[in-house]
């Protein structure tokens, strides 16, 4: 959830390190700080709020080659300048940044830091002053380095100074992201590449429980036992133009907008040179030969993998179940003979879906990871990895990364159908890009979907969103859109479930949206929008062209009915975006959330 960026070399690191922290805001924060290294030792700035507020705090005085940075969401400790990172050693020797959760800090605390003050409530600054405490014991500070690491249990990103040591920083990992950024006269370090392609893009990842030692002009990877390893840079194929906002105000905005181009980067993605949809021969084999896929997910993801599970179930006929990681790992249900399982992340980066994907790697079975993000650690980790193509994502609430998980779903339950044998009725390449047309059309209607917006959430405190079948599972999207963003309590329900307990809640004037692209349930869902209605509810009805009524709020050009997630979720994408603008909410970065949950 926290950003990490260091920088080591001839320059000032403080403009660097700023620069870097500001192309991670996307992820979330509450607070942050730098902590630069000269001949005078090291000086920290920290703040809590915005990286704006930070630039305010630092001294542009202060000249330093080197230094670290971070932004923090808070799990140990309120958001104060406390708490926030980096933090020191009780001696001022030591300087720490960290992503993750120590979950064993208390124990630590106890067992080796009796006598020593602390100034924070957080489980990093047990790390800096265990580090302290057995430099003063004699052992170097590698060595220190290492014994506390051996004595970590949880997820780390770490980066530390040595106020001793002006020639290095020393890096460890464990189940957080962290990047080494490579250049002839410096290095970088960096938990998301975007961070530092402002200076290089060539990266090194690194793995899990290792031990990494950057210096200007060189990296030394090694396990922890000292062993070294060798790892060649990749280049990060990232345009830089990609993540900036242009003309914007918002970037969730301009990620809306770039979802018509997205379903025609797929459809070019994954169609080969005579014009048929195919994904790599190796996945369709594993998607074949198994009797059941397992969709690991949360958030958004999760939503799409409902989605998906319609699709391998009715064109290509495998069983699908779908969980949300963070239950999955700790209560997994009984498996298949012969299970695949199929981790869905924007960020490739979901700590919930890496602790199942570990587990089920002991066990001895293959893993597909949907991502947007290729050399995530979820990708690296497992056996194949399908891309959604979607380009970097930068607003907190999902949106074209959403539409792109349903897309590519879409395609490899299409392509492994048509390598069964299973007769399909519909041309899905065809089909999507009818779906990019009809997501245009919605979105060239951003005033109608305002004035909705307006209508209907202006003064609401809560809201409902309902739909059957697949409009159900739009319908948890749409939920989750509204309250991430716009702070509107809102929940999802399938349109049948309302009388069993929910429609209690309904008042005079409950905003309640409903969806009606599916002729089966057409009938049945406007017959729960009239039960909400007579108890007062202000409904707001979104159908197709087939399906739409004279007094239906919003209407959606016609699209293919397994396909109508990719249409459907838009309206409700924007109303969410508009009721937030009007309550002057942070759109891209709501309280409380971060984009890349890294900690479980």
């Amino acid at each position: 959830m926290c950003g990490i960026v260091g920088y080591i070399g001839e320059l000032d690191a403080k403009e660097i390190l700023l620069k870097g922290l500001e192309k991670l805001e996307y992820r979330g924060y509450d607070s942050a700080g730098i902590a630069v290294r000269n001949d005078e030792g090291i000086t920290v700035f920290k703040e809590k709020g915005r990286i704006a507020d930070l630039r305010s705090a630092v001294d542009n005085e202060v000249k330093a080659p080197v230094g670290i940075g971070h932004t923090r969401w808070a799990t140990h400790g309120v958001p104060n300048r406390l708490n926030a990172h980096p933090h020191q050693s009780a001696s001022g020797r030591f300087t720490l940044v960290h992503n993750g959760v120590i979950e064993n800090y208390h124990l630590l605390q106890k067992a080796y830091l009796k006598g020593i003050q602390v100034a924070s409530d957080t489980d990093t600054e047990i790390i800096v002053q265990l580090v302290d405490l057995f430099v003063s014991e004699g052992l170097t500070t590698e060595e220190a380095f290492r014994k506390t690491l051996s004595l970590l249990h949880g997820s780390y990103a770490l980066a530390l100074l040595d106020s001793e040591a002006a020639d290095i920083i020393y890096v460890a990992k464990n189940k957080s992201p962290l990047l080494v950024g490579v250049a002839d006269d410096f290095n970088v370090i960096a938990s998301d590449a975007m961070a530092m392609l402002q200076v290089t893009n060539q990266f090194v990842e690194l793995h899990d429980k290792e031990v990494v030692l950057v210096r200007k002009n060189g990296v030394t990877i090694t396990n922890l036992e000292g062993t070294v390893i060798e790892r060649a840079p990749y280049t990060a194929e990232l345009d830089a133009s990609d993540i900036e906002k242009g003309t914007y105000p918002h970037y969730m905005l301009k990620e809306m907008d770039e979802q018509p181009a997205v379903m025609r980067k797929i459809i070019q993605a994954y169609a080969n040179e005579a014009g048929e949809l195919e994904i790599e021969a190796d996945i369709l084999e594993a998607l074949q030969q198994a009797d059941r896929l397992y969709i690991i997910a949360a958030g958004t993801s999760y939503h799409a993998g409902l989605v998906g599970k319609q699709y391998f179930e009715k064109i290509a006929q495998i069983p699908v179940e779908v969980h949300i990681s963070s239950e999955f790992g700790y209560n997994m249900p009984l498996l298949s003979e012969k299970p695949l399982f199929i981790f869905i992340s924007q960020s490739g980066e979901t700590a919930d879906s890496r602790q199942v994907l570990v587990k089920i790697k002991e066990m001895g079975h293959k893993a597909l990871t949907v991502t947007n993000v290729a050399g995530s650690t979820l990708s690296r980790e497992s056996d194949y990895t399908l891309l959604l193509h979607a380009g970097p994502e930068i607003a907190v609430a999902s949106t074209k990364a959403y539409v792109a998980q349903i897309a590519v779903l879409a395609v490899a339950a299409y392509v492994t159908a048509q390598a069964k044998g299973i007769a399909v009725d519909f041309d899905l390449k065809q089909e999507l890009a009818i779906v990019a047309n009809n997501i245009q059309a919605v979105i060239e209607r951003k005033a109608d979907l305002e004035q909705i917006a307006e209508d209907f959430l202006k003064i609401a405190r809560n809201a409902f969103f309902i739909g059957r079948n697949v409009d159900f599972y739009v319908s948890l999207e749409g939920a989750l859109k509204l309250k991430e963003i716009s702070y509107i309590q809102a929940e999802g329900f399938a349109g049948g479930e309302l009388k069993h307990g929910t429609i209690a809640l309904i008042e005079e004037g409950t905003p309640v949206f409903a969806l009606v692209s599916q002729k089966d349930v057409a009938l049945n869902i406007r017959g729960n929008v009239k039960e909400v209605t007579a108890r007062g509810a202000n409904a707001c009805i979104i159908s197709m062209e087939g399906m739409a009524e004279d007094d239906d709020t919003f209407i959606l050009p016609a699209t293919h009915p397994l396909l109508t997630p990719l249409v459907t979720v838009v309206p409700l994408q924007l109303i969410s975006y508009y009721a937030a603008l009007h309550r002057r909410c942070d759109v891209d970065k709501p309280r409380n959330l971060a984009k890349s949950v890294t900690v479980e």
